[in-house]
C-alpha cells in the first residue's frame, strides 16, 4: 500500500493542477477574457484622454480671449453683431 501512495498522490496533485489551469480562476480562457477586457478599457481610456485634452484646450481658449467666445456664440447661438446682415445658404 505504501508503495503506491506516493505515485497516486503525485498523480492526484497533477490532476488538480491541470484542473486549475483549464477550469479555475486563473485558467487560460479566463486570462484571455481579462486581457480582452483590458485592451477594450485601454482603448476607451485613450479616447477619453483625447476628449479631455480637447476640452482643456477649448477651456484655455475660452479663458484667454474673446474671439473663441464670439465664434461659439455665432456658431451655436446664431449671434449677429450690429450692422451685420445674416445670410444662410441652404444645401
Amino acid at each position: 500500500m505504501s508503495r503506491f501512495a506516493v505515485p497516486v498522490t503525485l498523480v492526484a496533485l497533477l490532476v488538480i493542477l491541470h484542473g486549475q489551469l483549464w477550469l479555475g480562476r486563473g485558467s487560460v480562457s479566463n486570462v484571455a477574457e481579462l486581457r480582452s477586457k483590458l485592451n477594450t478599457q485601454l482603448l476607451k481610456n485613450e479616447q477619453i484622454n483625447a476628449d479631455n485634452k480637447r476640452l482643456l484646450t477649448e477651456i484655455n481658449d475660452l479663458k484667454g480671449g474673446l474671439s473663441m467666445i464670439e465664434e461659439k456664440a455665432r456658431m451655436e447661438l446664431g449671434m449677429i453683431k450690429a450692422n451685420e446682415i445674416y445670410i444662410q445658404i441652404a444645401r
